[in-house]
């Protein structure tokens, strides 16, 4: 049976954000399933679902976790962004034969608050409250933060698709020591499974300083790999073959292909 790959998106997105990396890995041979999370499922333009606000990592995981005990093998887990952290969480779970964490937010106990990380957030910040009502970035903060080596044009129309987040995952992660729920945490001794974590050179809203950190947590079973020339869009971004066909070539080190 073709190995499955479990992918997980970030803050403000949807599955089409896995379209290049799902078919690159599809014609490779491996069996591509790419969900979108908990009340994202809705259009652009919707108002945001209600209870999106108050919804946490922990209510993301429970879903994912559903969705990954209802396959037929253990998946290897990918996630990006947001969906790297709730990817750590669900390896951490024992529920993955591999994990890869592709610019991912960081986990309770890095902190990483930078300063374009708190530009990226500062209209949702600038609100009070924000911690329990549905957040989306201006096109400005998206553009620095994710999209600065897209064109205007693919900024516009990326941007176009994006759907409202959860505050309180937001807060979660970013404010975590104010969490005394632990949403974020990850207790690393539970992955025992192989690692890749990689980090853009030029990446704001995940600094590649604070993802080498992820990289430490996760050495014990982990391969940490920067693209210098890569930002927050590695996904999408011009180039982006060259990251997929390295986790190939790792995945096919890791003997699991």
């Amino acid at each position: 049976m073709a190995d499955i790959i479990f992918m997980i998106h970030g803050m403000w997105g949807r599955s089409f954000l896995w379209d290049n990396f799902k078919a690159f890995f599809e014609e490779r041979g491996f069996v591509c399933t790419a969900p979108t999370l908990a009340l994202h499922d809705c259009a652009p333009a919707d108002p945001p679902p209600a209870g999106l606000g108050a919804t946490s990592l922990k209510d993301y995981a429970a879903d994912l976790e559903a969705k990954i005990r209802a396959l037929p093998q253990k998946p290897i887990i990918m996630g990006h962004s947001m969906g790297g952290l709730l990817a750590q969480i669900l390896a951490a779970r024992g529920l993955g034969k591999a994990a890869v964490f592709i610019t991912p937010a960081s986990p309770a106990g890095i902190m990483a608050l930078r300063w374009s990380v708190l530009k990226t957030f500062k209209s949702s910040l600038l609100r009070w409250g924000f911690w329990k009502r549905p957040t989306m970035p201006t096109f400005k903060e998206a553009a620095y933060s994710m999209m600065h080596l897209l064109t205007p044009e693919e900024q516009r129309e990326n941007y176009g698709r994006f759907v409202h987040e959860s505050g309180r995952a937001t807060s979660e992660i970013g404010m975590w020591p104010f969490d005394f729920g632990g949403a974020s945490r990850v207790d690393e001794s539970g992955i025992t499974c192989p690692v890749l974590v990689i980090g853009g050179g030029q990446d704001r809203i995940t600094p590649a300083k604070v993802v080498r950190q992820v990289g430490i947590k996760y050495a014990a079973t982990g391969t940490y790999k920067e693209f210098p020339e890569h930002a927050h869009w590695v996904l999408g971004e011009p180039g982006w073959q060259d990251v997929a066909a390295y986790i190939h070539k790792w995945l096919t080190g890791m003997a699991l292909v």
